[in-house]
């Protein structure tokens, strides 16, 4: 730690500058609020069906940008005494020391404040969602994980919120549009994330995380199959809308092969569990959410 910190002092100030701009991309970890962000774009172009407004679209990727990017470094700050010992995240820069505890939580309480600001120019609907996800990630789900597999359920919610908040941005409310991609973006993360738990899990052993249900030491078989029962149950939610919220048959059909896909391979990680089988759920579990909702918002 004290070798990094004398590494830095000697380097130009251009360089040390781009050093810390590195360090604030993985304090807000940018692909994952990348993510986020366009999710809750995606919610708000689908409920406007095109008669929303630019300056709002920028308004909300401002907004939605900050409060979890303060999520996210509240997370590090939180975990950086256990991000250390994990080969994924042992790099962070709260965990190495290369920022200290209190830049990181002022960081978080700035974006948050302005970003719960920025939501807040929609309606108040909004801005509650943004504050609730931000709590329910930081506060809940980030201690929990240590303690009970529920967390990954706890998480999932602030997981989910994005897209319900980019409905709410347009429509000032939560309507039955936004329940319903809510509960998709919401069953959609368990395959998604066993998959990814399957393949990291001796490096959350290591930090002490219980994310996976275990059996005598080794992950739950019945891993695969909660990852089928909880896909299984988007199909209910795709039938519904289409009745309900007219959504378009090609839409509805084409989510519904998208669906039974995902499935299908959390069906074959089921019966293989494997690693091969967990990479191929996880890659098709990274275009499917986005594919689905562009099939909402294009059919």
């Amino acid at each position: 730690m004290n070798n990094n910190k004398t590494y830095t002092s000697v380097l130009p100030a251009h360089k040390l500058w781009a050093l810390k701009l590195s360090d604030y991309v993985m304090l807000v970890k940018m692909r994952l609020s990348l993510v986020v962000v366009i999710s809750s774009v995606l919610g708000y172009v689908i409920a406007s069906n095109g008669n929303g407004s630019l300056s709002e679209i920028v308004l909300l990727v401002m907004g939605g940008f900050l409060v979890t990017g303060a999520a996210n470094a509240l997370n590090q700050v939180l975990e950086k005494d256990f991000d250390i010992l994990m080969t994924r995240t042992s790099n962070r820069p709260v965990a190495t020391g290369r920022m200290k505890s209190s830049e990181g939580v002022m960081f978080a309480g700035l974006s948050c404040l302005i970003g719960i600001s920025l939501l807040a120019l929609f309606n108040p609907i909004t801005a509650l969602l943004g504050m609730l996800s931000m709590i329910i990630y930081a506060f809940v789900y980030t201690p929990l994980k240590r303690y009970s597999t529920l967390a990954v359920a706890v998480g999932a919610i602030p997981g989910a919120l994005p897209v319900m908040i980019g409905v709410t941005a347009f429509e000032g409310t939560v309507s039955l549009l936004a329940i319903c991609l809510f509960i998709v973006q919401f069953l959609w993360q368990f395959p998604h994330f066993w998959s990814i738990g399957f393949l990291g899990y001796e490096d959350y052993q290591k930090a002490g995380y219980k994310l996976l249900p275990e059996n005598r030491g080794n992950i739950d078989r019945g891993l695969g199959l909660s990852a089928v029962f909880y896909g299984s149950l988007i199909v209910p939610v795709i039938a519904f809308m289409y009745i309900r919220l007219d959504i378009s048959i090609f839409a509805s059909i084409f989510v519904l092969i998208l669906t039974l896909g995902y499935i299908f391979l959390s069906y074959n990680f089921h019966k293989k569990f494997d690693k091969s089988s967990a990479l191929k759920l996880m890659f098709y579990s990274f275009f499917y959410l986005p594919f689905v909702l562009i099939s909402y918002w294009l059919m």
